[in-house]
């Protein structure tokens, strides 16, 4: 009874919040009772408690006799169900809470009348309102504890037996433990009450703000052009957006494990066992990071798909299942394709041309009747197509599908490498001085070198040229060259604009171009790289941005490291 008081008053001081527009109402934000029943029912469940209890009493008695005066209990009945029909009728909720307090006032009333007819344990039925009323706050627990304790000092003066003993306060004292317990109850239940409701509106809004959240990550994921799956711990699918769902309508083998139809590794050619399929090793726990594999769209189309897997998380740092991400490069893979074949293409119709005018040269070098001017500019046209000639087979050899395919024929011989890296100074310095670039070539020593002169030759070319067109006009490139009996270097160092980090490690990439605005091909310093490691040594770069950039290449001092080398970089490549 002192509960369902406490409900009623909570209710009216803390209603609960109702759900934002739009939004579906949720078991935080849905009250509990309308308020407009909830006071009406608790006054008149607490009501007919007594009254049934008073009609069992006044019902047994009555007829048996036993009720010494009928008349003052038959009254104190009539209050009773008086008191119950106002319960009935009257609309609580629509007036103040305070007027509730009539109804315990007049049981106290009623109780007392019947205490008047002596029948035995009666008393205690003052239990009930005082309750009652010391659940509506402290002015009602005194008014409830003295009325009580009044009517009851009352009844007994009445009474025609009535002798005063000890045992007359206990009664007072019990209604007074009764409506202080209740009381302090109430209060207790109330501030918890409260603190349930706050909780109540915080989840709500936490409820609300958390659905807003996942609404938005939906839309975003909805939007991009690449497919996202979440799987759950268990195994089943918890997340599709929509481009995954025009994936798996587009490719009729994608996200199946018992597809008949072929799935093809990254090379297109090689085909993927069952247990091998992307989907299938998500299952097993799997991660994978761009994974490209092609999928057949038709019996003459494919279609190349990158897929990354990751494993997610909980707060807890539980797992929570894996997310796959799906992107469509079957675009970025024909057009790579394409362009190799352009470049291959290209570069094989030129050696055609190069190769019939080396030719032609080589016949009139052969002439001995050459005037020496005309014979020197001849010669000077000869090296320089075949230095050509190298490059454009560079070129071809590194426009290949396999980056690791490329293949340097080399003809390597004991060289004075500060001979080779001097020359292409020398032959690029009219271009470095149209910008009022310095070539520094004071650090070239006597540099002896197992290599094969022409090709090294083009790498020290690439770098000079790079050092030229990377650097500011009126900057200074430094060339020198070193060694220490084992390992020969020759380093070309600018005052250019520099590299960022993310730049230096991806230089030596295949058509790879930095965002400075000059024009290339992007394949000069993967030539070169390849080159070197062909004779055994490697080439690195450091750089700082604003700076310069200082290109270093190792190469073999002798024929035994030239071997060895050689065997570790092949070694290392095949990893």
């Amino acid at each position: 009874m002192a509960h369902a008081d406490q409900d009623a008053a909570s209710a009216d001081r803390a209603p609960a919040p109702s759900p934002a527009p739009g939004e579906r109402p949720n078991r935080a934000s849905r009250p509990r009772v309308p308020l407009t029943e909830l006071r009406d029912r608790v006054v008149a469940n607490n009501q007919i408690l007594l009254t049934a209890i008073v009609a069992g009493i006044f019902l047994s008695g009555f007829p048996g006799g036993w009720l010494a005066q009928a008349s003052s209990f038959a009254a104190g009945v009539v209050l009773v169900v008086v008191a119950a029909l106002a319960s009935l009728a009257v609309p609580w909720s629509r007036i103040h809470p305070s007027w509730v307090a009539i109804v315990p006032v007049v049981d106290i009333v009623a109780i007392g009348l019947m205490r008047t007819s002596d029948v035995p344990g009666i008393a205690l039925l003052w239990a009930f309102p005082t309750m009652w009323l010391s659940s509506l706050g402290r002015i009602w627990l005194i008014v409830g504890c003295v009325g009580s304790i009044s009517a009851y000092w009352i009844a007994l003066a009445l009474a025609p037996s009535f002798e005063f003993t000890w045992g007359i306060i206990v009664l007072p004292a019990v209604v007074i433990a009764i409506g202080v317990s209740t009381y302090n109850g109430t209060r207790r239940f109330q501030a918890q009450r409260t603190l349930l409701d706050k909780q109540n509106v915080r989840l709500a809004a936490a409820l609300r703000h958390a659905s807003r959240q996942e609404q938005l990550l939906t839309e975003v994921l909805d939007t991009v052009d690449f497919g996202v799956l979440r799987i759950g711990t268990d195994g089943e699918i918890t997340f599709v957006n929509d481009a995954l769902g025009k994936f798996q309508q587009r490719i009729p083998s994608f996200g199946r494990i018992d597809a008949t139809q072929t799935i093809y590794a990254a090379d297109g050619e090689t085909p993927l066992a069952p247990d091998e399929r992307p989907l299938a090793r998500i299952l097993r726990g799997d991660t994978f990071s761009d994974l490209v594999v092609w999928f057949p769209v038709s019996e003459s189309r494919r279609a190349a798909i990158s897929l990354t897997a990751r494993r997610m998380k909980d707060a807890d740092g539980r797992p929570a299942g894996i997310v796959l991400v799906a992107r469509d490069v079957s675009e970025e893979r024909t057009a790579l394709k394409a362009r190799d074949s352009l470049v291959a293409s290209v570069s094989h119709e030129l050696r055609t041309p190069l190769t019939s005018i080396i030719g032609y040269l080589e016949l009139v070098l052969d002439h001995d009747d050459l005037p020496p001017e005309i014979a020197r500019q001849v010669d000077v046209a000869y090296r320089n197509s075949e230095r050509l000639l190298g490059i454009v087979s560079g070129i071809l050899a590194a426009s290949t599908a396999s980056r690791m395919s490329v293949e340097v024929t080399l003809s390597p011989q004991e060289t004075d490498l500060a001979d080779v890296v001097g020359a292409a100074a020398s032959d690029l310095g009219p271009v470095a001085r149209d910008r009022a670039i310095r070539i520094d070539a004071s650090d070239l020593v006597p540099t002896p070198a197992f290599i094969d002169a022409a090709r090294i030759r083009q790498v020290a070319d690439n770098l000079l040229s790079n050092a030229i067109k990377f650097n500011r006009d009126g900057g200074t490139i430094t060339v020198g060259s070193s060694t220490d009996g084992r390992h020969s270097w020759f380093l070309v160092r600018d005052t250019g604009i520099g590299l960022s980090a993310e730049d230096q490690e991806r230089v030596f990439e295949r058509f790879f171009r930095a965002e400075s605005g000059v024009p290339g091909t992007g394949l000069g310093l993967a030539i070169s790289r390849e080159i070197v490691r062909a004779h055994g040594g490697d080439i690195t770069v450091t750089s700082t941005p604003g700076l310069g950039t200082t290109f270093m290449v190792r190469l073999p001092a002798t024929a035994e490291m030239a071997s060895d080398g050689a065997l570790r970089s092949a070694a290392g490549d095949g990893k």
